[in-house]
């Protein structure tokens, strides 16, 4: 009996560990993905000829580009200092995020500046949810019609145009970890089809795309009918 006792004490903190490792504790032995770097392409050098000789293009040395530096971290999930110097090849997704996250501030004229992810995706928060301390609430099948944003760790997240240390992450209730601009919970739409899609703005009254600082962006215009030549 006492065996079975500790036994099952045993299970349920190995059950806890790898939930917390999941989201972002640092686990034993895991390693840091290294942050991509890239070079800037050698410029072609012209070589003075000879009289009578053909010039000769030489290739200058390469000058490497400078690596973002990570501006935060946040357990096993570091925030660099603005976007990768190269490109970015995340593994697929197995239902748990990406362990390489981009977010870029996009502007536009009928919102204002919003973030949108990688793939140009726009990026909403709901006023449900809290920034502090960061909650999320939507769960179940509200989160099928509005995915989160999710990152694995070991992760890396590159915010373009948005200030590092407002970006972080929140544990979700199935233990997994939502992107948090300025505190608040991101999520996509699963309406928007296309990039630059902003189908999801001002929905229910609660459905916002998150500007930079973790605010609300401005409701899209009022389209103003024009009256037909019957109506007049």
């Amino acid at each position: 009996m006492l065996l079975t006792s500790r036994i099952a004490r045993t299970a349920i903190a190995l059950t806890s560990v790898a939930a917390l490792a999941a989201c972002g504790d640092k686990a034993p032995g895991a390693a840091t993905p290294a942050a991509p770097t890239t070079a800037a392409p050698s410029p072609a050098v012209s070589v003075a000829p000879s009289p009578g000789q053909t010039p000769e293009v030489v290739e200058a040395p390469a000058t490497p580009v400078a690596t973002p530096t990570v501006a935060k971290t946040q357990r096993r999930v570091q925030i660099y200092s603005g976007p990768a110097a190269g490109p970015l090849s995340p593994p697929p997704d197995q239902g748990r995020g990406s362990t390489i996250v981009q977010l870029n501030g996009t502007a536009s004229a009928d919102i204002g500046t919003y973030v949108a992810d990688g793939q140009g995706r726009t990026l909403y928060r709901f006023d449900k949810d809290s920034a502090k301390p960061p909650r999320s609430t939507c769960n179940g099948d509200c989160a099928k019609t509005w995915p989160p944003l999710l990152i694995h760790s070991p992760g890396q997240i590159y915010p373009s145009g948005i200030n590092p240390q407002l970006v972080g992450y929140v544990e979700r209730a199935d233990g997994t970890c939502q992107v948090t601009i300025g505190g608040w919970p991101v999520y996509r739409f699963a309406g928007d089809k296309a990039r630059g899609d902003i189908k999801g703005q001002g929905v229910g009254g609660t459905w916002f795309a998150i500007n930079p600082t973790g605010g609300r962006t401005k409701p899209l215009p009022e389209v103003v009918a024009v009256p037909t030549a019957a109506a007049r």
